[in-house]
């Protein structure tokens, strides 16, 4: 099947009966894959995940597994060819990861592999010591201070108004791990930076969600991205890093408080972000919503998590029907601990610190997310949306989508 759709045209230069034939060939290799996955999952998802003593992210996992069984993953060369492309004009390879991720997720090593992604990343680990001794990092899009006990992580991708793309992804879960790694760290916060652009310029934006810009373009990887902040700083925030030297230790476990501050929105993929907080601060100017059914994709985790919080019917309407919810709306009380003008923010966050910093409040956090969110549930949904997501980024009213939103923004 690959030898048939490499002699096909590049995916952009295809006509229909062509397109026809290389959807036929794939799908025809996607039901092998799981065919074999249904059987060799188990022994697959140990073998990747090697010793489990250092972090390995998803994408060095699927390149391994395209070298121990090739053609059940696509390999590294035939990413870079991918990573060329923009949306519209792949081949869809995303997919197959997708499929083979949903398999490892769901096996008998899923909750293992689950637990290495929460592993502190190589980079964190080598900026700790300057961390320790300086209490300061600034990186490109991120930067994370520490200051009497508190580890305050701001977002600062001036270009895209704090649009998540894979260097934001990248560098918050360094941030996170330094702030949950240092002994020195009681509590970390996460806040928009202030902004240069035109229309937000000398304000605080906290996140507006996915780059589409980039989406369109073909530069927001699957695995490197979407996947990987689910089951990273995403995980990090609500559950801590994972240690198994210290997994029999009851006083490791809870991570620590994260407090999150929302300056203007939280839209989509900062919604998201939103959800993980344990305590929330919100300028009472500011909305909330989660347009990805408009935007043909599934908002990460927030389907598993927002009925929690606003009940399975507003849940619905927000996640279903992109319903905005703003900060004096009545409703944002259960979404909000504090929304208050934007001169009383400072003293919100210094209100949160002292309601936050309690080893109390580590165990009871801990408590509350091992049974309101049990590590199979995630394993569960995750394994669901790993190939559920991935397909959704390659179907055409997506795809046509991005094309429209960028033709109108090029007029």
């Amino acid at each position: 099947m690959e030898d048939l759709v490499a002699a096909l045209p590049a995916p952009a230069e295809r006509g229909p009966d062509e397109r026809a034939l290389a959807s036929e060939a794939h799908e025809h290799a996607r039901a092998a894959r799981r065919r074999l996955l249904a059987v060799q999952a188990d022994q697959l998802g140990r073998e990747v995940m090697g010793s489990g003593r250092h972090r390995r992210s998803l994408t060095e996992m699927a390149d391994d597994l395209a070298r121990i069984v090739p053609g059940l993953a696509p390999d590294r060369a035939a990413m870079e060819v991918e990573r060329g492309r923009r949306q519209s004009a792949k081949e869809g390879l995303e997919v197959d990861q997708g499929i083979v991720c949903s398999a490892l997720f769901g096996s008998s090593a899923g909750g293992d592999l689950l637990r290495s992604q929460r592993r502190p990343t190589a980079e964190a680990c080598a900026r700790l010591p300057e961390f320790q001794r300086t209490g300061l990092l600034d990186m490109s899009v991120v930067s994370v201070r520490r200051t009497d006990g508190v580890a305050e992580l701001t977002l600062t991708n001036q270009r895209y108004l704090n649009a998540e793309d894979a260097v934001l992804g990248q560098e918050l879960e360094v941030a996170v791990d330094l702030a949950l790694l240092d002994p020195g760290v009681r509590v970390g916060l996460v806040r928009g930076g202030v902004m240069t652009h035109p229309r937000y310029a000398g304000r605080r934006v906290f996140c507006p969600g996915i780059n589409l810009t980039l989406l369109r373009a073909g530069q927001i990887p699957f695995l490197g991205f979407i996947l990987q902040r689910e089951v990273g700083y995403l995980s990090k925030i609500r559950r801590g890093l994972w240690d198994p030297e210290q997994a029999d230790d009851p006083a490791a476990r809870g991570g620590k408080p994260w407090v999150g501050v929302i300056d203007e929105f939280a839209i989509g993929g900062g919604f998201q972000l939103m959800l993980t907080f344990d305590y929330v601060i919100s300028s009472d100017e500011a909305y909330f919503t989660l347009p990805a059914a408009a935007e043909g994709i599934v908002p990460g985790a927030a389907n598993l998590r927002l009925g929690r919080t606003l009940g399975a019917r507003v849940a619905r309407q927000m996640l279903l029907g992109g319903r905005r919810i703003d900060a004096r709306d009545p409703l944002a009380t259960l979404l909000c601990d504090a929304v208050v003008a934007e001169d009383a923010i400072e003293d919100a966050i210094g209100r949160a610190v002292r309601a936050m910093d309690s080893p109390a409040v580590v165990a009871n956090r801990h408590m509350i997310t091992a049974f309101e969110e049990p590590e199979d549930q995630l394993r569960s949904y995750l394994a669901e949306f790993a190939e559920v997501q991935a397909r959704r980024l390659y179907s055409p009213d997506v795809l046509h989508r991005l094309e429209q939103q960028w033709t109108k923004r090029q007029r």
